[in-house]
């Protein structure tokens, strides 16, 4: 386990709630492994709870998919598997596809303004070398581009895929040898929308998404090939 995790509280909400989310952000971000057992009583006396929010919010994880139960063994963290990362990337990709086509059409000058300020915070984020900060402004970057479709169910579609697909980018930008390719995906896929070009953006898009799958798919046989 972690020493850094820790409950962040918010007066707003459930204690099970604000248990679920900070369970839930480490095992987006890696703090939590794949294969991590999910014990109850430790993770109680680690967060500081009781062990009833604990039990519901790893029931809450387990229908996200974030977690597994194994016989005999109980909760664990979901192993990223070839399989779910590519079932993933498969739907993400077309949506993408979609978003930036849409976007060529409808995007506001305002929400250009704010794609440019994206790539450049993008940018910056890759300077500081925290892949947390790179993933946080690639997320803000895409939702601008989410937004800019005016499509209301391609955006809620959108979010209900997002947790999944952020373990999957955090998994990605926490290899630095991609950082530079993301930087050039990114302008490309802008100045495409800029232009008002849906086939250069389409493209763009959906070669952002492979090149993802196939870095991952990398890591995830090399991960695999140490554990034999």
């Amino acid at each position: 386990m972690q020493d850094n995790l820790q409950v962040k509280m918010d007066e707003f909400l459930p204690l099970r709630d604000v248990v679920f989310n900070t369970l839930r952000q480490a095992i987006l971000t890696g703090e939590l492994k794949p294969g991590e057992r999910l014990m109850e009583i430790h993770l109680a006396n680690r967060l500081g709870v009781s062990r009833t929010p604990i039990r519901e919010a790893i029931r809450k994880l387990e229908l996200e998919g974030l977690v597994t139960m194994i016989p005999r063994r109980g909760a664990e963290v979901a192993q990223i598997t070839e399989k779910s990362m590519s079932d993933v990337l498969e739907v993400r990709r077309a949506m993408d596809a979609l978003c930036v086509e849409l976007a060529c059409e409808r995007i506001s000058d305002e929400e250009i303004m704010d794609l440019k300020a994206a790539c450049d915070n993008f940018e910056r984020a890759v300077r500081s070398k925290d892949a947390k900060k790179i993933a946080q402004a690639d997320v803000e970057l895409h939702d601008i581009i989410v937004k800019a479709t005016g499509n209301s169910r391609l955006i809620q579609l959108i979010n209900n895929l997002s947790e999944q697909m952020y373990r999957y980018r955090y998994e990605y930008i926490k290899d630095a040898s991609q950082h530079a390719r993301l930087i050039e995906e990114h302008r490309i896929i802008y100045e495409s929308i800029v232009r008002k070009d849906k086939e250069t953006a389409s493209q763009a898009a959906k070669m952002h998404i492979d090149n993802q799958e196939k870095a991952i798919m990398k890591q995830l046989r090399l991960e695999r090939e140490k554990r034999i």
